[in-house]
């Protein structure tokens, strides 16, 4: 048995551990989005800040690109291709969408 300034002592030192694991999974998922090229599907759906299932969802719908390991149990992915196609849907801002329209509405006057 415990005592209770030996059982706040415990619950401490846990808490810090989980906060350590937490730190680390932070510079871990740093490295390998600076370092690493190619992402496990682990690696990737940390790099992206989404669930598995979601990063599954996307490779069975072909939304995101990715490889398949010889025997087609694995997924692999490129992290330049990841961030081409994080970038891939860009939305224009209002002031571009504006000088558009009016580059739009110049060229239909001149008929």
């Amino acid at each position: 048995m415990f005592t209770p300034l030996e059982s706040q002592n415990l619950y401490k030192k846990e808490i810090m551990a989980e906060e350590l694991r937490q730190v680390a999974d932070l510079i871990s998922a740093n490295i390998i989005g600076t370092q690493k090229e190619v992402l496990t599907s682990d690696e990737a759906a940390r790099y992206l800040g989404v669930s598995k299932s979601c990063l599954y969802k996307w490779t069975m719908s072909r939304q995101i690109p990715h490889y398949k390991s010889p025997t087609g149990k694995m997924c692999f992915f490129n992290r330049k291709e990841i961030e081409a196609w994080m970038q891939s849907q860009r939305v224009a801002t209002d002031s571009e969408l504006e000088q558009q329209a009016q580059t739009i509405a110049k060229k239909g006057g001149r008929k």
